[in-house]
């Protein structure tokens, strides 16, 4: 038996496009991640994380943004 350890993705979406964000650094936490992309992509400070979902052999997490949501 073989263990792996899978590559983070992590997914955002703006303007209706899907864009893939690379793990900047494998000891980084979710958050840690999600605050190191909102200085390029302000939207994500306040997404949701939503995941892992195990797909194509990485596991992958979906940033959503709250904005324009009430409740």
């Amino acid at each position: 038996m073989k263990t792996f350890i899978l590559p983070r993705v992590f997914l955002h979406k703006e303007n209706g496009q899907e864009i893939r964000l690379t793990d900047p650094n494998d000891q980084f936490t979710i958050t840690d991640v999600q605050h190191f992309y909102a200085g390029t992509y302000p939207v994500l400070t306040n997404a949701k994380i939503i995941g892992p979902e195990i797909k194509d052999d990485e596991a992958q997490y979906r940033f959503e943004s709250t904005m324009g949501t009430k409740g």
